[in-house]
């Protein structure tokens, strides 16, 4: 009789059982992806604070990352997606982006194919996602190659905490879209940020263009960008761009001119403390504007080599006056692929600081990915790495 009992209640939970560990038809309206990349390499250095340094690195021409993303049918053509990205360093195993899990990307939301994608969480701003793409570093270069101080976050130095963000359709070519990101302060435009940006390709030519804007970017823990997140932290930031890049067989040519204005800047995010002015001096404004112009030449199917020149000019408006700086940076990269994931590449940037001096820490020439600015107005950086794509 007991048999009987047991046999009876494991034919009642079977269904149940099946249900829990295998697959349903409905489970194939429902994908998630897991994927990631590991970019790890050895850097030369000349100049860090009075001396050269050889130092494993993590992250340069791509930031070395792991996430998750998925997507719904929800009928119609309606999805539900989202996406969590981690950001680590491979020579420490340490969350990268101020020590968040997921700090890269973080988001749900909704997809429709006729109507766009509206997302909710942290995530980049239309500088990066339309105007970069024209960019060395934001296209096939890295942190090395970015601006000074990536001044106008083309190489996505900082993300928008508690955005919200529409994505519009490809239309004919033509995709725009923005963002909005709240400050979660009862001081409602206080760390608040806001963005645009629109880029239209049709066979070889991309053109974009972007706006961004921060308020109080890098002022306490909780709104759009972060204190420790932040490029520099100011009262407002306000960048603006536009970039064309052209595919003519083999190669690929670009310019970009971007323009980067910080009001009453105090400190910068890849200085650490180190002061922007002097003792005693008040620091009313900082502003860049970078001209670059980038080429890429397909060698082989698997080999390419690219190139990248940035002008760039600084103007520094102090208590005691305005100086304008210049800096001139050039990089040069070869990539080779050992297989569909993996490649290897050797790349070298050169900058130098030229003309009026501010008499601050911003005299020095300085390559982000580095560990600290030369103790002159000239540095250099020799990288080559290993990476690898899953």
């Amino acid at each position: 009789m007991t048999k009987q009992v047991f046999a009876l209640a494991f034919s009642a939970a079977l269904p149940a059982i099946l249900f829990v560990f295998c697959p349903t038809p409905a489970s194939a309206q429902t994908s998630v992806t897991l994927y990631g990349v590991i970019d790890e390499g050895i850097n030369y250095t000349n100049n860090v604070g009075r001396g050269h340094v050889y130092e494993l690195a993590s992250g340069d021409a791509q930031g070395s990352r792991w996430g998750l993303k998925g997507a719904e049918e929800l009928g119609g053509g309606l999805k539900a997606i989202f996406q969590l990205e981690n950001g680590f360093d491979v020579s420490s195993g340490r969350f990268n982006q101020g020590g968040r899990m997921f700090g890269r990307q973080a988001f749900v939301g909704l997809s429709a194919d006729s109507y766009g994608t509206l997302t909710f969480g942290r995530q980049y701003d239309s500088v990066v996602d339309y105007l970069a793409q024209t960019t060395a570093n934001g296209n096939w270069a890295g942190l090395l190659f970015s601006h000074p101080y990536d001044n106008d976050n083309t190489d996505n130095t900082f993300r928008l905490d508690n955005t919200v963000k529409y994505t519009s359709p490809s239309l004919s070519g033509f995709q725009f879209g923005g963002t909005y990101s709240f400050s979660n302060d009862t001081s409602f435009a206080n760390n608040r940020a806001y963005s645009l940006g629109g880029q239209y390709g049709y066979g070889g030519l991309l053109v974009a263009a972007a706006y961004l804007q921060g308020n109080n970017p890098g002022n306490g823990a909780n709104g759009a960008i972060t204190a420790n997140d932040a490029s520099f932290i100011a009262a407002r930031m306000r960048v603006f761009g536009g970039g064309i890049t052209y595919n003519f067989g083999p190669a690929t040519a670009g310019f970009v001119y971007t323009n980067s204005n910080y009001l009453d800047p105090t400190a910068n995010g890849y200085l650490g403390i180190t002061p922007l002015a002097p003792p005693g001096v008040l620091l009313n404004s900082l502003k860049y504007q970078n001209f670059e112009v980038n080429g890429k030449y397909q060698i082989t199917p698997m080999l390419f080599v690219g190139a990248q020149y940035v002008y760039t000019m600084e103007t520094y408006d102090a208590s005691t006056g305005g100086v304008k700086p210049k800096i001139h940076s050039f990089g040069l990269m070869a990539d080779y692929n050992l297989s569909k994931r993996t490649d290897v590449y050797i790349q070298g940037e050169y900058q130098q600081v030229t003309g009026d001096s501010t008499y601050s820490i911003l005299d020095d020439a300085f390559t982000p990915g580095t560990q600290s600015p030369s103790s002159t107005s000239k540095q250099v950086v020799v990288r080559a790495a290993i990476r690898h794509k899953f």
